[in-house]
């Protein structure tokens, strides 16, 4: 079984049913129906904020800072009992991302400027290599012992980088427009919750490290951020519809920043 179903944000009693009680039951289940391996897409939010610097599995503790992440915590606890494999990305780009980039433009286009000064450095995967990552994990041979592994490329991607790739992905700020620095970017930003959000999220480390993960699941991580995400500027450009908003949809929370899509909702939360 490969469980990468989730609610993203909404009410704490629905993401307790979906996140948390759901995914016991598909566990149960599974045990029931002599299933031998049982993979879980998770998030590295369930550590929470940052700063975050070449972290391994093990190393820091569960803090989740949301509803969406405290239920994917406890989801992660009943794959993990049952002896089940869960991996966490951090920031998923490239197919199906309606949160990363998107969000990341909406912080520019919030400020009208590029911010400057001390940015964190990001871990990030290609949608399709966490695909791989994934499928590589369910049939792994026999004796393969699960656990929590992090899947991310092993190249963290510093945060100007990653804004001065969405800006030229989406034509913003000509040279002669200058940057600004990161308190009066704050300041600015107040009142905008989502656009605020994302500039916090760049300005600490999120840099989670486990560079065995691929050979172990005889997996590439694919190119780096800076090699991967040009062949992604035509689709960002010209993007999928946003979930809709509605009874039984996602609703944005900063949780959703740091997501990819999902088979239920539209995005795998943070």
């Amino acid at each position: 079984v490969v469980h990468c179903a989730s609610r993203v944000g909404g009410d704490p009693g629905e993401l307790r049913r979906v996140n948390d009680l759901g995914t016991r039951a598909l566990v149960e289940e599974a045990r029931r129906a002599g299933v031998r391996r049982f993979v879980c897409l998770s998030t590295a939010a369930v550590h929470g904020r940052g700063p975050f610097r070449a972290v391994r599995p093990g190393e820091v503790p569960y803090a989740p800072g949301s509803a969406t992440s405290r239920t994917r915590a406890a989801a992660e606890g009943h794959v993990l009992a049952a002896g089940g494999t869960v991996l966490r990305p951090h920031l998923v780009y490239g197919a199906g991302d309606r949160w990363v980039v998107p969000g990341v433009l909406t912080l520019l286009r919030t400020l009208g400027a590029r911010p400057e000064g001390r940015l964190g450095r990001q871990s990030m995967v290609d949608a399709a290599a966490l695909g791989r990552a994934l499928l590589s994990a369910a049939l792994a041979p026999p004796g393969h012992a699960g656990g929590v592994r992090f899947v991310n490329h092993p190249r963290p991607v510093p945060g100007a980088d990653l804004l001065t790739a969405v800006a030229e992905t989406y034509g913003l700020f000509p040279g002669t427009v200058p940057g600004l620095p990161l308190e009066e970017a704050r300041a600015r930003l107040r009142g905008h919750p989502v656009a605020l959000h994302h500039l916090e999220l760049l300005a600490a480390d999120h840099w989670f490290d486990d560079p065995p993960v691929w050979d172990a699941l005889g997996c590439s991580p694919g190119p780096s951020f800076a090699e991967g995400f040009p062949r992604y500027a035509a689709r960002y450009r010209n993007p999928e519809p946003a979930p809709p908003r509605g009874p039984g949809r996602a609703q944005y929370t900063p949780d959703a920043a740091l997501s990819v899509p999902s088979a239920s909702s539209g995005a795998h939360g943070r």
